[in-house]
Protein backbone atom coordinates (compact mmCIF):
# COMPACT_ATOMS: atom_id res chain seq x y z
CA UNK A 1 0.00 0.00 0.00
CA UNK A 2 1.37 3.43 -0.76
CA UNK A 3 1.13 6.32 1.52
CA UNK A 4 0.43 9.94 0.10
CA UNK A 5 1.73 12.24 2.59
CA UNK A 6 0.22 15.57 2.27
CA UNK A 7 2.19 19.31 2.14
CA UNK A 8 2.92 20.76 4.98
CA UNK A 9 0.72 23.92 6.14
CA UNK A 10 2.08 27.42 7.66
CA UNK A 11 0.09 29.07 9.71
CA UNK A 12 1.44 32.83 9.81
CA UNK A 13 -0.17 34.71 12.91
CA UNK A 14 -0.21 38.58 12.33
CA UNK A 15 -1.80 41.85 12.89
CA UNK A 16 -1.97 45.22 10.70
CA UNK A 17 1.01 47.24 10.75
CA UNK A 18 3.32 44.97 11.52
CA UNK A 19 6.72 45.53 8.85
CA UNK A 20 7.52 42.07 10.44
CA UNK A 21 4.31 40.34 9.43
CA UNK A 22 4.64 41.49 5.79
CA UNK A 23 8.22 40.56 6.08
CA UNK A 24 7.00 37.07 7.04
CA UNK A 25 4.42 36.61 4.24
CA UNK A 26 6.72 37.41 1.58
CA UNK A 27 9.07 35.51 2.62
CA UNK A 28 6.61 32.31 3.11
CA UNK A 29 4.95 32.90 -0.33
CA UNK A 30 8.39 32.50 -1.62
CA UNK A 31 9.17 29.66 -0.01
CA UNK A 32 5.71 28.13 -0.26
CA UNK A 33 6.57 27.92 -4.40
CA UNK A 34 10.16 26.08 -3.91
CA UNK A 35 8.85 23.86 -1.01
CA UNK A 36 5.44 23.20 -1.86
CA UNK A 37 3.95 23.84 1.43
CA UNK A 38 0.18 26.23 2.08
CA UNK A 39 0.52 29.49 4.11
CA UNK A 40 -2.88 30.80 5.52
CA UNK A 41 -3.13 33.68 7.90
CA UNK A 42 -5.02 34.48 11.01
CA UNK A 43 -5.19 37.68 12.54
CA UNK A 44 -4.10 38.08 16.21
CA UNK A 45 -6.56 40.58 17.19
CA UNK A 46 -9.40 38.42 15.92
CA UNK A 47 -10.88 35.98 18.99
CA UNK A 48 -9.53 32.76 17.12
CA UNK A 49 -6.41 34.52 16.65
CA UNK A 50 -5.89 35.82 20.08
CA UNK A 51 -6.98 31.75 21.63
CA UNK A 52 -3.87 30.48 18.98
CA UNK A 53 -1.61 32.94 20.34
CA UNK A 54 -2.50 32.75 24.23
CA UNK A 55 -2.63 28.85 24.03
CA UNK A 56 0.79 28.55 22.25
CA UNK A 57 2.25 31.28 24.08
CA UNK A 58 3.18 33.36 21.17
CA UNK A 59 4.19 36.70 22.75
CA UNK A 60 3.93 38.65 19.66
CA UNK A 61 3.23 38.45 16.14
CA UNK A 62 4.34 37.11 13.26
CA UNK A 63 3.88 33.76 14.70
CA UNK A 64 5.01 31.06 12.97
CA UNK A 65 3.15 27.34 12.41
CA UNK A 66 4.21 24.26 11.29
CA UNK A 67 1.73 21.97 10.55
CA UNK A 68 0.37 23.66 13.58
CA UNK A 69 3.50 23.42 15.75
CA UNK A 70 5.09 26.81 16.85
CA UNK A 71 8.40 27.57 14.87
CA UNK A 72 8.65 30.58 15.73
CA UNK A 73 7.55 34.31 16.54
CA UNK A 74 8.97 38.21 16.17
CA UNK A 75 11.29 38.33 13.37
CA UNK A 76 11.58 35.80 10.86
CA UNK A 77 14.96 34.53 10.21
CA UNK A 78 14.57 32.92 6.43
CA UNK A 79 17.63 30.75 7.25
CA UNK A 80 16.25 29.01 10.42
CA UNK A 81 12.82 28.08 8.20
CA UNK A 82 14.87 26.66 5.58
CA UNK A 83 16.76 24.33 7.94
CA UNK A 84 13.31 23.33 9.54
CA UNK A 85 12.28 23.03 6.01
CA UNK A 86 14.52 20.90 5.10
CA UNK A 87 14.78 18.59 8.00
CA UNK A 88 11.34 18.01 7.83
CA UNK A 89 11.55 16.86 3.91
CA UNK A 90 14.29 14.62 5.09
CA UNK A 91 12.11 13.08 7.76
CA UNK A 92 9.29 12.12 5.02
CA UNK A 93 11.39 10.11 3.79
CA UNK A 94 13.13 11.56 0.68
CA UNK A 95 15.83 9.18 -0.56
CA UNK A 96 18.96 10.96 -0.27
CA UNK A 97 22.17 9.68 -2.30
CA UNK A 98 25.04 7.22 0.43
CA UNK A 99 28.22 9.09 0.98
CA UNK A 100 30.44 7.26 -1.28
CA UNK A 101 28.54 8.09 -4.30
CA UNK A 102 27.86 4.19 -5.08
CA UNK A 103 24.51 4.57 -6.35
CA UNK A 104 22.81 3.25 -3.08
CA UNK A 105 20.41 5.76 -1.77
CA UNK A 106 19.00 5.79 2.09
CA UNK A 107 16.88 7.28 4.01
CA UNK A 108 18.17 8.88 7.12
CA UNK A 109 16.08 9.42 9.82
CA UNK A 110 16.35 11.78 12.75
CA UNK A 111 16.82 10.28 16.32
Amino acid sequence: MESHRSAMHVLLLTQEQCAFCTQAKETLDRLAAEYGFTVSTLDVSTPAGEAVAVQSGVLFPPGIFLDGEVFSYGRLSERKLRQALERRRKAGGEQTPSPKGEGKHETRTRD
